[in-house]
């Protein structure tokens, strides 16, 4: 079959049983891995991107030829950035420069202007936090007034949760042939998290947050460390406008040693060459296995390309 543009192949990845990691490691159960890092903008938020700019249209609120503006750590951007280029919108995409320097530079390859916000004062290269990324946002807005652009806004608009309640979650659904028992996501927007719990729980599926060691804020746990190496979320926001009204089943922690350790063993026990949050979520899936789902089966999904981390310690040594 012919695909009209990229935009449409912005789905359908496939699903992969972790069967070597789970015998590496003795484990009792099955994990199921969704690999969006194959997607067209190497990562699962191609989907949200997707569903942000094609209801945009439909409603009126993103006119033809407008500019979208969007704070990202790269992913959302990197999806936004094929999206507006093949639907005719520029785009805008503003981002720490905590952030891996591959994220910015496919970016501007796919046509995007990127905005660099440095960091507040005390942070960290590669170490992105909730104070980093409120400097975005307060650029993102100033951009969007200047410019009288739409604004995607990941963290508020239903286009994100949607994307996974119809689109993620049944695939993987579908592809298990409804055997999945458990899924659990590193949360950034909170809106792959979201949007596979309104999709799973009603199947009796337990559905459990990641989040980084010391920055647990979903969890509702003190934030003593906000900064971590884990891009892509624990931005240590207790309020996340896509989990209201959500209960989860639980919540899970892992320090950045251990997500870098679990990313690197999915490349070499199994050539998933993911970043650093499939290795986030491969350890809270392995956390479930040798705990409350022991003998069950945990989906995840494999966010981004570890392409994206070249220049960051994931691949040292």
């Amino acid at each position: 079959m012919t695909l009209t543009s990229v935009v449409e192949a912005m789905g359908q990845s496939p699903l992969v049983d972790l069967s070597r990691v789970t015998a590496r490691l003795g484990l009792e159960g099955q994990i199921l891995a969704k690999l969006d890092y194959l997607l067209p903008g190497f990562s699962k938020k191609d989907r949200a991107a997707r569903s942000i700019i094609q209801a945009a249209r439909a409603d009126g609120t993103l006119t033809p030829g407008q500019v979208v503006v969007e704070l990202t750590s790269g992913n959302m951007g990197t999806g936004l950035a094929i999206v507006c280029g093949v639907m005719g919108h520029p785009f805008v995409a503003v981002m720490s420069q905590g952030n891996s320097m591959e994220r910015a530079r496919m970016m501007r390859a796919l046509g995007a202007e990127v905005v660099l916000v440095p960091q507040a004062e005390g942070s960290l290269p590669g170490q992105v936090s909730g104070a980093d990324l409120a400097l975005v946002e307060q650029a993102a807005r100033q951009i969007t007034a200047e410019r009288g652009a739409f604004r995607a806004d990941q963290f508020e608009h239903a286009g994100n949760p949607d994307a996974h309640a119809n689109g993620t979650a049944p695939e993987i659904w579908d592809q298990s042939g409804g055997t999945v028992t458990a899924f659990c996501d590193f949360a950034g927007s909170g809106g792959t998290l979201a949007g596979a719990a309104a999709f799973f729980q009603p199947k009796g599926v337990r559905c459990y947050a990641v989040e980084p060691q010391g920055a647990e804020a979903i969890a509702g746990k003190a934030v003593t460390r906000p900064d971590h190496p884990i891009q892509g979320g624990g931005y240590a926001m207790p309020d996340l406008t896509h989990l209201s009204g959500i209960t989860l089943d639980g919540c899970l922690s892992v320090d950045g040693d251990r997500a870098r350790d679990m990313a690197r063993l999915l490349a070499r026990a199994e050539g998933i060459f993911g970043g650093f949050s499939a290795g986030a979520n491969l350890a809270g899936a392995v956390d479930l296995l040798n705990g409350p789902e022991r003998g069950g089966t945990v989906a995840i999904v494999i966010c981004d390309s570890g392409l994206k981390y070249l220049s960051t310690d994931l691949w040292e040594a």
